[in-house]
This record gives structure tokens, sequence and C-alpha cells, in this order.
């Protein structure tokens, strides 16, 4: 079993920035890669990006255009999702999800609310 509970989401203005965080308990977390997902209001899961279970290798969705930075820190067990210059259309609930692929596990997901 694994539980992930994400945080750090909130209310900002376009422009700002945030830094997720998504704090794993259960299977050994440095073992498997993980993934940042989203979904807007009235729109499908989408993927942001993922991560290697190492952290030496992540990959990102066409859309992030250099504002996400996807890192983890294994000791502490925690994934995280710097985002930059938020836009409008970011606004959505973020999940990391893992091992990836396959997603068996999911958090409850943070908001993430940017005003214009």
């Amino acid at each position: 079993q694994v539980q992930l509970v994400e945080s750090g989401g909130g209310l900002v203005q376009a422009g700002g920035s945030l830094r997720l965080s998504c704090a794993a308990s259960g299977r050994t977390f440095g073992s498997y890669a993980m993934a940042w997902f989203r979904q807007a209001p009235g729109k499908e899961r989408e993927l942001v990006g993922f991560i290697s279970s190492s952290g030496r290798s992540i990959n990102y969705a066409n859309f992030v255009k250099g504002r996400f930075t996807i890192s983890r820190d294994n000791a502490k067990n925690t994934l995280y999702l710097q985002i930059n210059s938020l836009k409008p259309e970011d606004t959505a609930v973020y999940y990391c999800t893992g091992p990836h692929p396959g997603n068996a596990y999911w958090g409850q997901g943070t908001q993430v609310t940017v005003s214009s």
C-alpha cells in the first residue's frame, strides 16, 4: 500500500509561483517513478510530467514550456512540483500518483486557483 498526500495549493495571482508537495508513505518511495497530473474544471485529467525513481530522468508535457519543475527527495519520501509564471489556465486540481506508469495510487489532490 502507498499513501499519497498533496499540499501547497491555493489561490495565487497570475504570474505568481507555487510549490506543491506530495508526501508518500508505505512502499519504499525511492524504488519507483512518480507523476503529477492535473484536472481543470470540465476537462479530462492530464499528465503534467513524471520523474524516475532516482530523480535523474524527468519528462514534461508539451504545455509545461519550462514553467514547471518536478523533483523528489527520496530521503524525505516527498515529491515536488514547482510552478512559476502561473496562468489562469493552470487552475486545476493537481494530483500526485505512482508508481508510474500504471499509477495504482493517487493522492486526494490539491486545488490551485490562479486569478487574472
